[in-house]
């Protein structure tokens, strides 16, 4: 069936003003469209309204994403209104307002959109309009700002008691486009698609005017001593050696993914006099603190303060700001309200350095520092022209622990095995390496797609969904310098790390009067060296988190089995083995497990087969190449070919949260070699 043309007008308007980030942030405010459309069951005219449905996206509004309301029952609502007390009941009752399956679920902000008489209403959260609407004399500051054009008002939660108000503010002040919502946004209104979003960008381009006209020039004050942003390549290195230790304390109570930025708003606001002040007071706007948290945690200390002593320094006040916040829940919590969710702070602020933010999953972490960039520019708005003035506290507990907020959590799919998990996988370009990390994303992990050939890592992290699910780095396991840069990316991508796979690897296929000490050294280079290094630096970060982690090698049954001209390869392998059994007993008081997956012949796919092994292996057995595989497949127990993704299932298997208790284990993945057997 054709899309509504009005339904249409509303996702062009909706991608629009989503598309630039000065209109709202990601996720934030909502639009709709009233229109009449023929009842399939009356044949008649029928007046519906198209309102983006809840926890969509303006910028990437789909249909899918419209909930579709009959407007007749959605304006008698108003007939059974229990009053503001009994609002939140309204919310159920939207569902019998449904036109036919309804689309997607409608939003708290429905009754505003259906109550208000206009054929379009847009409602976003811009910078501009907020530090309006958090200024200390907002109202005032609303009025010299666009006259009688657009109306203050005040403060109250989001529901059907605001779409009352903001109806009746719509039918007294008939010149008005548009309001400034106090704590909140903007809501505008048109006649047509296009006068509702010329009325949005009018008033979110005069209230950008009106503060960079009317604003001071340093709003933040002066910048104190010490405070200033580090050169960028020390603030990187400090913002890596810092990671790990702040998402450890952000996942005290649930594993946190991490993402950092040194966005130059974040910075001069760090280093400036009254942020320790404006971070006190928190955000404002619900759709702010909803994903930061009522408030940040703030390091109190100069950019130039030894790394010790900012861990220490952390770490303390991570107890004090857990304490505030069980205070703060326990200042305001009633007998009915929902459980205490965590008292870890969403975002961490570190001067000279950047900002820290944490959520359930990468996206959630990104868009949780997003959103305070857009409260710091609320802040500075607010400041610049009166003084920032926030709901109050027990507004925002009203909202944060809002029992449809609640059921809005309840309603999400539950995570994946590795959901919040961070996974280092090394030659991962290809074969193994590839299989794995497409099952680790595909179990929710993050993946830092490490190997040799950065062509390769780049695409298999593009092929895991880009920067949201996986990034890639150029990894030469030989290197210290290369592993030590690869895990650095990984923590200022993601926070840290929870899972290594050391895959990475060669093989030298020669008799042993054929074997130099050449290839002995490359082939010891990279698989029993390469893989401690791996594995050092993957301590360092896993004992600074506190979260525990697993190590995986991926060995082979050859570092069991002795098999003919494989002097190099079968010893580089025995090594590898018995890392795993000295690692497991080493680093189990870390909470640290270390595992190893013993496969055998996984040509398929394999670089290291392409690489000319295959030839010589077939050379050694007397077989086509191209009938390796086969050729390995008849000699085991079960006559089945290994692939890759055989050994990518074993390593989920070992880190997907089955065997909690099992460390220093091989698992063969190899069909049955009875020669290899375990004993």
């Amino acid at each position: 069936m054709a899309l509504h043309p009005e339904a249409a007008a509303l996702l062009a308007r909706s991608h629009r003003l989503g598309a630039d980030p000065r209109n709202t942030n990601f996720a934030g405010g909502n639009a709709s469209a009233k229109g009449t459309d023929t009842d399939p069951v009356t044949g008649g005219d029928v007046e519906l309204m198209w309102v983006k449905g809840s926890g969509g996206d303006l910028g990437t509004l789909t249909e899918d994403g419209l909930a579709v309301l009959r407007l007749d029952r959605l304006r008698a609502l108003t007939g059974v209104y229990p009053g503001v007390e009994r609002e939140d009941e309204m919310v159920a009752a939207f569902d019998y307002c449904l036109h036919g399956k309804g689309g997607a679920a409608p939003s708290i902000d429905t009754a505003m959109h259906g109550l208000v008489d206009a054929p379009h209403v847009d409602h976003l959260h811009p910078d501009s309009g907020i530090a309006l609407a958090c200024a200390a004399d907002g109202e005032k500051l609303t009025a010299e700002c666009f006259g009688d054009r657009v109306v203050w008002v005040p403060w109250r939660r989001p529901g059907f008691q605001l779409g009352l108000d903001i109806a009746a503010v719509k039918e007294a002040n008939p010149q008005a486009v548009g309001c400034v919502l106090g704590g909140h946004g903007i809501t505008a209104w048109g006649e047509t698609a296009e006068e509702c979003e010329r009325n949005s960008l009018h008033i979110i381009r005069t209230a950008e005017r009106f503060l960079a006209e009317r604003g001071a020039a340093e709003p933040f004050g002066p910048v104190l001593e010490g405070y200033g942003p580090l050169p960028e390549a020390e603030r990187r290195a400090r913002a890596a050696a810092l990671a790990p230790y702040v998402r450890g304390l952000a996942s005290r109570d649930r594993p946190q993914v991490g993402h950092f930025t040194d966005a130059d708003a974040v910075l001069d606001f760090v280093a400036r006099a009254e942020h320790p002040r404006l971070a006190a007071l928190g955000t404002s706007c619900p759709d702010h603190f909803l994903r930061t948290k009522v408030r940040p945690l703030v390091l109190d200390l100069p950019a130039t303060a030894p790394l010790e002593e900012a861990v220490a320094r952390l770490k303390e006040l991570h107890e004090e700001y857990r304490a505030d916040y069980r205070a703060y829940y326990e200042r305001h919590a009633s007998p009915d309200s929902p459980a205490m969710r965590g008292a870890d702070p969403a975002i961490v602020l570190v001067p000279g350095v950047g900002m820290f933010s944490f959520g359930r999953d990468k996206q959630t972490a990104r868009v949780a520092g997003e959103f305070y960039v857009n409260a710091v520019q609320v802040m500075r708005g607010a400041e610049a022209v009166s003084g920032y003035a926030p709901i109050e506290e027990s507004e925002k507990f009203r909202i944060e622990y809002w029992e449809l907020e609640e059921a809005k959590l309840r309603r999400m799919p539950q995570p994946r095995p590795l959901a919040a998990r961070v996974a280092l996988v090394t030659g991962a370009g290809s074969g193994i390496g590839r299989a794995t990390a497409l099952r680790l994303a595909a179990e929710g992990a993050c993946v830092v797609v490490a190997d040799l050939d950065a062509d390769s890592a780049g695409a298999v992290a593009e092929e895991l969904g880009g920067p949201d699910r996986a990034v890639a780095v150029t990894a030469d396991v030989t290197s210290e310098e290369q592993i030590a840069e690869a895990f650095e990316e990984a923590a200022l991508a993601f926070g840290g790390v929870d899972l290594v796979v050391n895959n990475a690897g060669i093989s030298i296929s020669k008799p042993l009067l054929e074997t130099t000490a050449e290839d002995w050294d490359r082939q010891h280079a990279i698989m029993a060296r390469g893989s401690f290094l791996v594995s050092r630096a993957a301590a360092r970060v896993m004992t600074a988190q506190e979260l525990g982690g697993d190590i995986v090698y991926i060995a082979s049954k050859n570092g069991v089995f002795a098999g003919p001209n494989n002097i190099a390869y079968g010893a580089a392998k025995a090594d590898q083995a018995h890392q795993v059994r000295l690692l497991a007993a080493e680093l189990g008081e870390h909470g640290i497990r270390v595992n190893g997956v013993n496969p055998d012949g996984v040509v398929r796919g394999s670089g290291i087969f392409a690489g000319g092994w295959g030839a010589r292996r077939a050379a050694v057995y007397g077989v086509e190449e191209e009938k390796l595989g086969e050729f390995y497949a008849q000699r085991t127990l079960l006559k089945r070919e290994v692939l890759p993704e055989h050994v990518a299932n074993a390593v989920f298997a070992l880190t997907g949260g089955e065997l909690t208790h099992t460390t220093g284990l091989h698992i063969p993945v190899d069909a049955g070699v009875a020669a290899a057997f375990l004993r």
